[in-house]
């Protein structure tokens, strides 16, 4: 039986960047299996995959973020691995992360999901705990050209009043690097499918809140070179704007009162405390 899989899901990705998130996982002495899903057009990223411990998967076509992700989950539970982590390909990080996660969860079974410290690659480091996002959110965030009235609402959504030197644990952590309990997944399932790529992880995350811990875990930290596509692409734009339609269209536009429920338990619990 697996301790560990991981996967990464790829698509003409940067190879020397590629290969850093790949040894970052495989740099332990726990029995891990990482699965390199590949969306791309071509399998020229298969020499990516000589050791034992990763297995390649050639779609031959964009299935999404998630519904690629979900192929090596689906072959993690077949393996009864204990723990999976969607990992980004621009994400790395030093040996002993794993091993402090698994630690972390084993003693902590209420946790469905764990995410570190996340830093850009000068240091500084990433906001990317945040409340479940209302349709007010995602609009800003992306549109709002006035800064001091994005900066406003961002104050509130990534929980800036928090202290990130403590673990917190709130409903919505980034996909980027989620380490998962796969018990919790065989309850609240996987990646919605419908969603191609972006809110995904809110999606998930959210399920698994309602039912678990999702703890931000500060004492490992991990680097994420973040290039916020959507920002520069019109296509990545537009499945970012069809995925936040569908998502609220699931839970709730204006009115969502599971949403409003879990983030002012979360304002109280980590806001409050820190100002106590």
């Amino acid at each position: 039986m697996t301790l560990i899989t991981a996967s990464i899901v790829i698509y003409n990705n940067v190879p020397d960047l590629l290969n850093k998130a790949i040894n970052s996982f495989l740099n332990t002495d726990l029995n891990v299996h990482l699965y390199l899903v590949d969306n791309s057009p071509t399998d020229k990223l298969h020499a990516l995959s000589d050791d034992p411990r990763v297995t390649y998967i050639f779609n031959g076509k964009n299935l999404g973020y998630g519904a690629a992700h979900n192929v090596a989950i689906k072959r993690a539970m077949k393996e009864e691995s204990r723990y999976h982590l969607v990992l980004n390909p621009d994400v790395y990080f030093d040996a002993g992360v794993i091993e402090a996660l698994q630690t972390y969860m084993d003693e902590n079974p209420d946790v469905g999901l764990v995410m570190p410290k996340v830093l850009y690659p000068d240091g500084s480091e990433q906001r990317l705990c945040k409340l479940t996002p209302g349709p007010k959110d995602q609009f800003y965030r992306r549109f709002m050209p006035i800064r001091a009235v994005l900066e406003k609402r961002n104050e509130r959504y990534e929980l800036r009043g928090a202290d990130f030197n403590q673990e917190m644990n709130v409903p919505f952590l980034s996909g980027s690097f989620m380490f998962l309990r796969i018990d919790a997944l065989k309850k609240v399932g996987l990646f919605d499918e419908k969603i191609f790529m972006y809110l995904e992880d809110a999606d998930l995350c959210r399920r698994l809140h309602h039912h678990y811990r999702t703890m931000y875990y500060p004492k490992v930290s991990i680097v994420h070179e973040f290039f916020k596509g959507s920002h520069k692409s019109l296509r990545l734009m537009f499945y970012h704007i069809r995925s936040a339609l569908y998502y609220f269209t699931k839970w709730g536009w204006f009115i969502d009162k599971e949403r409003d429920i879990m983030n002012e338990a979360t304002i109280q619990r980590e806001l409050t405390q820190e100002n106590s």
